[in-house]
């Protein structure tokens, strides 16, 4: 990047992730910038400076993506932000980015920091935390450590993403920023607003000189978008032909609303001590109406082929609002030759869906004629103009809910490092110990409003047609009329809703369940020469407990397990410098992870010789794990490198069906969760990045990157007798990145690509594989632009997936659906000032 006049102050390009990430992963050194009197530039190459410097100095293999010079992330959200680095992929909802998967492994089975602290997740069922509830202004960097060191949590199998916001020590002296954003999405044909700002500044306190930082951030958006889909939900026959048994149509229309706030407190009093307060608040708001339209063939058909079907509409409309926050308080204070730090955190994350409409169905008065469909990818609708009458639908049911989950982990922790000399060498000894308390509880009310015309209700009241509001925009055929949610709820509010709770669903969906952790670890590190090592062992005491409520032939009965479970995981980590531009990594470690709440969950349902139960008395996944690199940096931004790494995992989970074995031999069906023996997960990570700066104008303006990674997975679940291999669900065995980026003084540019292969989404029962959900490989591309007004105004522009990718997923075999569906383009503008 070119300097500008000494009297001139730049503000920062945006950060190309891509090239940022694809270095990141390397954890090489980069040059220090040269810095002149009275001149402040800030471009990608310096930010991409700070992240290799922490990334080569850190004992883990690690990612590492920072926040540009103007304090933004270059995505909208976390979750993208972290998409293109080497070993990730992301899982999307309505086509952004949530959770994150790392090396192949799901996001239950990874963890999420927010300043040092767990962040719990606000789903009931969940451990995953989608980050797309953390807006990227709030965040300063991420880093995603792929090899735990013994004094971090051993709860990841594939990696951990520690999020750290914003510091008054990350800039010097005043600094502020604001952005103003409209998007407009290209499916809904809707517009959005979006602001952002955050501010710092040091003071002085006592005899110190600007030793207390105050960092403040904030953001808001409201994004109106949508989606079509239409699935079959893999209800294919393949014993006679590939026959359809039944097929719906969906429209998403959802209003998205993001709030995040983050106050932070810096005091350094002195070169051996340093505090801070740490807090974060955000808020993800959804307000969806989901219209379906569906049928169900009197007999199952080939493409091309008509006859007789049911049909149905049916509406769901809800709003669901997420909480996470999160207060971290620490220090670290140096004692001669000791370092002593401590911390304490608090995060509780909810997700409080208030009373609305869990499905609302519509039934058809009479079959319809002459229904069929063509494609078995994405199959159209084929039927008489009669299913397009609302006034053959009656109102058949209504289900009404609400629900409130809510998360909290505490937890503290105390670490003391001494450094001493080794037979000449430097080393030093580290132990500590963290005590966590989670709690997670989930509360359900529901209320099922059927047999409507028992109280009094006409056939002329329940007709479609006293529900409908106008067409549904369906991108993807002919859809019909929509159903209005008001509506509805004018007819069940003459109701008297104590007539229809549903005390089943209601009890067996609570759960209150308590996990705590007590942990200790001892490391010892040693320089010798060009090598650095590792050693240590980490033990973690486990005691969790779940109470809810079964229901048994129409009894219920409250339910109680309690466990309890010890691990000693030791590691081994080596990092060898071969020359000053090359150097290598090796690691051995042990880490645990709980199943999710979902699987553990105490509630069960016994009804005749059906079963469908949790399972709190699972075992913890274990898993060992190698890896091994080599980095090599070419001068600035310029890096290669190569991991390889195995993991085996014993204990996995799965869902399975043990009806027919054991003490459910009786029974035809008692679906559930169990542990597998074990399971294998190896893989190859590349990447490569380069600016030319070297090259005559304008090609020294020229930035490439690119990253893949190929991994493979076997497990072997069993049940009912039988046994099959299957690959570790949400495992792609390939996903990679390519980024062409440009900048000057003024202008920057940048095209990227997003390459995820196919996956195993659901396994279906041991002895069907057939019906197997995978979900299609994807590729995103997206182009970002910004150029500078002013040295402080930057003009951007953002285009989302210009190849217009959709969601498909599959049922055994690529040609046969279970769920498509479309998202289309999103265009951004925006205007971002900055003073520095």
């Amino acid at each position: 990047m070119r300097l500008g006049h000494s009297s001139t102050r730049y503000a920062g390009f945006r950060i190309s992730t891509l090239t940022l990430a694809i270095v990141a992963s390397t954890g090489v050194l980069a040059e220090e910038p040269l810095v002149l009197e009275h001149v402040e530039v800030v471009g990608q190459a310096v930010s991409i400076d700070k992240a290799l410097k922490e990334q080569r100095s850190s004992d883990n293999v690690e990612s590492v993506v920072h926040a540009d010079g103007i304090g933004q992330l270059p995505d909208d959200n976390a979750a993208e932000a972290l998409q293109r680095i080497p070993g990730l992929s992301v899982e999307r909802d309505q086509g952004e980015g949530r959770f994150v998967s790392v090396r192949g492994i799901g996001p239950d089975l990874n963890s999420v920091t927010i300043n040092g602290t767990l962040v719990p997740s606000p789903e009931s069922d969940r451990r995953a935390v989608a980050l797309d509830v953390l807006p990227s202004e709030l965040v300063q960097s991420l880093t995603v450590v792929k090899s735990l060191t013994p004094d971090m949590d051993a709860n990841s199998l594939g990696g951990t993403v520690e999020v750290e916001s914003l510091s008054a020590f990350d800039h010097d002296g005043l600094f502020y920023t604001g952005s103003a954003e409209g998007s407009y999405d290209d499916n809904t044909e809707q517009t959005s607003p979006k602001f952002s700002g955050a501010i710092s500044d040091r003071f002085s306190l006592g005899d110190g000189i600007d030793n207390f930082g105050v960092a403040a951030a904030l953001s808001w958006q409201e994004r109106d978008f949508g989606s079509d889909n239409v699935e079959t939900g893999g209800a294919w026959n393949f014993d006679n032909g590939t026959r359809l048994e039944e097929l719906e149509q969906r429209n998403y229309a959802i209003t998205r609303e993001r709030t995040g706030f983050g106050l932070n407190f810096d005091y350094k009093p002195d070169d051996l001590s340093s505090y801070y307060l740490r807090t974060l608040y955000s808020r993800y708001k959804d307000t969806e109406t989901r219209n379906a339209a569906g049928i169900e063939f009197a007999d199952a058909q080939l493409p091309g082929e008509s006859g007789d079907a049911e049909g149905y509409r049916e509406l769901k409309s809800r709003t669901e609002t997420q909480e996470v926050q999160s207060y971290v308080l620490g220090g670290e204070r140096m004692l001669g030759l000791w370092t002593i730090g401590t911390q304490a955190g608090f995060s509780r994350s909810s997700e409080d869906s208030p009373e609305g409409i869990a499905g609302a169905t519509f039934e058809g008065n009479d079959d319809f004629a002459d229904a069929g469909f063509s494609n078995t990818k994405k199959p159209h609708l084929n039927i008489d103009s009669a299913f397009y009458d609302p006034n053959n639908f009656t109102l058949s049911e209504v289900e009404w809910e609400k629900q409130k989950t809510t998360d909290t982990e505490k937890n503290i922790k105390l670490d003391l490092a001494r450094d001493y000399d080794l037979s000449g060498y430097a080393s030093q000894v580290k132990f500590g110990g963290k005590l966590s308390r989670r709690e997670k509880d989930n509360d359900l009310e529901a209320w099922k409003y059927e047999d409507l015309g028992d109280v009094g209700l006409s056939d002329a009241d329940l007709n479609l047609g006293q529900f409908t509001k106008g067409s549904v925009d369906y991108g993807l055929g002919r859809f019909g009329p929509g159903i209005s949610d008001k509506a509805i709820e004018r007819l069940l509010g003459g109701l008297n809703r104590d007539d229809f709770y549903n005390e089943e669903e209601s009890r067996v969906n609570d759960f209150e369940m308590s996990e705590d952790i007590n942990a200790a670890y001892l490391m010892n590190s040693l320089d010798i020469d060009d090598w650095r090592f590792i050693a240590g062992v980490r033990y973690e005491g486990t005691e969790f407990e779940a109470k809810g409520s079964g229901i048994r032939d129409g009894v219920f009965e409250d339910t109680k397990s309690d466990t309890r479970y010890e691990h000693w995981l030791p590691g081994l980590h080596a990092r060898y410098q071969l020359n000053p531009s090359t150097q290598l990594r090796a690691a051995w470690t042990n880490t645990v992870v709980r199943p999710t709440f979902g699987q553990l969950a105490p509630g069960f349902v016994i009804d005749g010789d059906e079963a469908s139960f949790g399972n709190p008395e699972l075992d913890p996944l274990e898993s060992m794990n190698l890896d091994f690199g080599i980095e090599h940096y070419m001068g600035r931004a310029g890096v290669v490198s190569a991991f390889v790494f195995y993991k085996d995992i014993d204990s996995f989970v799965y869902n399975t069906d043990l009806g027919g074995t054991g003490i459910w031999a009786d029974f035809a069906e008692a679906n559930t969760f169990a542990n597998g023996e074990s399971a294998e997960l190896y893989g190859l990570e590349l990447a490569y990045s380069q600016k030319f700066d070297w090259l005559p104008a304008p090609w020294n303006g020229l930035l490439v990157g690119a990253n893949a990674t190929f991994s493979r997975s076997d497990a072997k679940i069993e049940g009912q007798g039988q046994s099959r291999s299957i690959d570790l669900p949400n495992q792609s065995d390939t996903v990679g990145n390519l980024m062409l980026g440009w900048e000057d003084d003024t202008l920057s540019l940048r095209l990227s690509a997003n390459y995820k292969s196919s996956y195993l989404a659901e396994v279906a029962a041991i002895d069907d594989k057939a019906h197997d959900l995978y979900a299609d490989e994807q590729l995103f591309v997206d182009f970002s632009a910004g150029y500078f007004l002013t040295p402080a105004l930057q003009l951007t522009f953002q285009a989302q997936n210009l190849t217009d990718e959709s969601y498909y997923v599959y049922s055994g075999r690529r040609d046969f659906n279970a769920q498509y569906e479309e998202y289309g383009p999103t265009y951004k503008l925006g205007l971002t000032f900055t003073h520095f």
